[in-house]
């Protein structure tokens, strides 16, 4: 164990660099965000998979982005499942990049239609997806917010 000084005094963390998150970002109503995140990741991989294998030069452009928003969901669900601070900013980025992605491309998609001739999984701000892809990073930043290691919370 090792003692960490901050302003408002010290806090016992243990010595693996873990520091004090102990998981509770993937515990209770967390655990449906990594639910939700993993359906997700599996869901984008397969349509961008497919896509790519099978139609490819079709939209190069809109197959890539399906395949960036997968390997964004798979990052995002393992590192919200995960506990520690290098998790929790990893989460972070991961998430971050998936809402400046949901607000580009559904930009794009409503801007300039040819641009991307077939969907991604972020066109139109996730419309084929229910809006999910929009609200799912306001929702895990939110809740990443509430739950970074060394953050303490009232009750």
């Amino acid at each position: 164990m090792r003692t960490e000084h901050s302003g408002t005094g010290a806090r016992t963390a243990p010595a693996s660099g873990a520091g004090p998150d102990t998981g509770t970002r993937s515990s209770g109503p967390g655990r449906l965000l990594v639910a939700v995140y993993g359906v997700f990741a599996l869901s984008a991989t397969a349509r961008a998979g497919y896509q790519i294998a099978t139609k490819f030069s079709e939209a190069p452009l809109a197959y890539l982005l399906s395949a960036l928003a997968a390997v964004v969901y798979i990052v995002a669900t393992v590192a919200l499942a995960r506990s520690g601070p290098r998790a929790y900013w990893t989460c972070v980025a991961a998430v971050s990049v998936e809402l400046a992605g949901v607000l580009a491309v559904g930009l794009l998609s409503l801007l300039d239609p040819a641009a991307l001739p077939h969907d991604t999984v972020w066109s139109g701000f996730g419309k084929g997806y229910g809006y999910v892809p929009l609200v799912l990073p306001v929702l895990g930043l939110w809740w990443l917010r509430r739950h970074r290691p060394g953050a303490r919370r009232a009750g």
